[in-house]
């Protein structure tokens, strides 16, 4: 594997961290989302879905070079797939909604329930990338959820 993939599998160092590396790995998709979340939902969507369809060959490639199976020093996968929690999604561009959003990812992503943990069954980088964009994903519905209950609550106060 090329030297430019492996930094870029590995969050340009971030995943190398002996600690917490999938968080570190995410704080890029927090920037990355941060970014995504002034541009039109169009540009989200598209950014995003071609990000993580980028990221399962490189992925794919870490995996091969590592040698072992969704190696934690691989982090490109949470860093793309985290602006799938928030695309569309403009109230979360408030701080306290974009760290909410945050944490939850993490915890999905770090806890695995089903239908995350089915994901990893899945060889190579599709499995690497699809868990957690199912984590994201999750980490969406409950993000849009909480916000129809905030709203609600704002207009009947």
């Amino acid at each position: 594997m090329t030297d430019p993939l492996m930094a870029l599998a590995t969050g340009f160092g971030l995943g190398l961290s002996p600690w917490a590396s999938g968080t570190l790995g995410s704080l890029l998709g927090l920037v990355l989302a941060w970014w995504l979340l002034g541009r039109t939902r169009r540009l989200q969507i598209t950014v995003t879905l071609a990000l993580l369809l980028a990221a399962v060959p490189v992925c794919h490639l870490a995996e091969l070079a590592l040698g072992g199976k969704d190696d934690g020093r691989i982090v490109f996968d949470e860093v793309v797939a985290f602006p799938v929690a928030i695309v569309g999604q403009a109230a979360v561009r408030q701080p306290l909604a974009l760290a909410s959003a945050f944490v939850v990812y993490r915890v999905l992503d770090a806890t695995k329930p089903p239908p995350v943990s089915l994901a990893e069954a899945v060889p190579g980088g599709a499995g690497i990338v699809l868990d957690d964009a199912i984590a994201a994903a999750m980490t969406w519905l409950v993000m849009a959820a909480g916000l129809v209950l905030w709203r609600r609550r704002q207009v009947s106060s």
